[in-house]
């Protein structure tokens, strides 16, 4: 059954319609954020009850028995100063809390109800293509806050947070790889952050797209209740003659975020403290020399990334 529902916010009126009973307030509020461009921790939605008392982001919308078309208040801001868009993302202990996925990855990748939320994402995602994808290269997806640099340090520049190589790492990769950057951010601060890292126009290589948090799903699993990942079945259906899951990599410096693709992501160490870190992380660097090995293969589907370093050493001795 479909839910549709009415926010009204800053004297308007939106209607949403796209919604199962299935989906839970966070999937709500994620559509909210999309119209709105107010992030779902700064919404407060009015009369979304159960029990007397507000509906937790994990509740299922069916359970609420909305009638169609119920008007719902929401209050809330945008964040719309720069400043506010730049400052890093609300402190999140995500990075510590992060779990190892083995055993929770068999019951979540392939539920229905995931499926069809990534379903949703194909059809109503609005990718704005940057570079034409390219014929016969593989895919590298990567994340950008601790992986490509250190979002928490104070600094006069982005540059002094930049994670070392970043620049030599993708110019390297775009040889063999069309590149996808993926954030749990909004597209705003995704986009500010790739142009003050020198990223968005750099002369070596091209960024293919850019995906923010609308892109992601939300998927509820055995242990630890609902978690936001990024599901790569969103691109492989938009781009099904280019990408698919024997092309395509993922980095990330959080495991739980490859809960729907575990086989394609590699667990990045994170890059923090970057003033210290600095001279030390050649993370990236001995990567570009993964992605270059393995661009050598049809199918990636054999790796097992958490050993990219012994197959790299092993591959250079020879």
């Amino acid at each position: 059954m479909s839910v549709s529902v009415i926010i009204k916010w800053g004297g308007q009126e939106y209607s949403i319609s796209s919604l199962s009973e299935e989906d839970t307030v966070m999937d709500l509020k994620q559509s909210i954020k999309t119209l709105t461009g107010v992030l779902p921790e700064r919404q407060k939605l009015l009369g979304l009850k159960v029990k007397g008392k507000p509906a937790e982001d994990e509740v299922k919308l069916g359970s609420l028995k909305l009638k169609p078309n119920t008007k719902i208040m929401m209050m809330g801001t945008r964040e719309e100063s720069l400043e506010e868009v730049l400052a890093p993302p609300p402190e999140n202990d995500d990075v510590v809390n992060d779990f190892d996925i083995e055993e929770e990855v068999i019951e979540v990748e392939n539920r229905e109800e995931n499926l069809a939320k990534i379903s949703r994402r194909v059809k109503d995602y609005k990718v704005e293509e940057l570079n034409p994808p390219r014929e016969g290269k593989r895919l590298l997806v990567l994340d950008v806050d601790y992986t490509l640099f250190d979002h928490k340090s104070c600094a006069e520049t982005g540059q002094e947070l930049m994670r070392p190589y970043l620049h030599e790492f993708l110019t390297s990769a775009y040889e063999d790889y069309d590149i996808v950057i993926w954030s749990a951010t909004s597209m705003k601060w995704i986009d500010a952050k790739m142009k003050e890292l020198g990223v968005t126009d750099n002369p070596n290589y091209k960024i293919t797209f850019m995906l923010d948090s609308a892109a992601m799903i939300t998927v509820h699993t055995p242990k630890r209740g609902v978690v936001e990942v990024k599901p790569l079945g969103v691109i492989w259906g938009k781009y099904e003659e280019f990408y698919n899951r024997k092309n395509t990599i993922m980095f990330d410096d959080i495991g739980r975020n490859f809960l729907m693709n575990p086989q394609n992501g590699l667990k990045i160490r994170p890059f923090m403290k970057a003033h210290l870190n600095r001279e030390k992380d050649k993370e990236l660097y001995k990567l570009a020399q993964y992605l270059k090995e393995i661009a050598k293969l049809d199918d990636f589907t054999g790796l097992n990334h958490k050993h990219w370093e012994r197959y790299l050493s092993k591959r250079q001795h020879h």
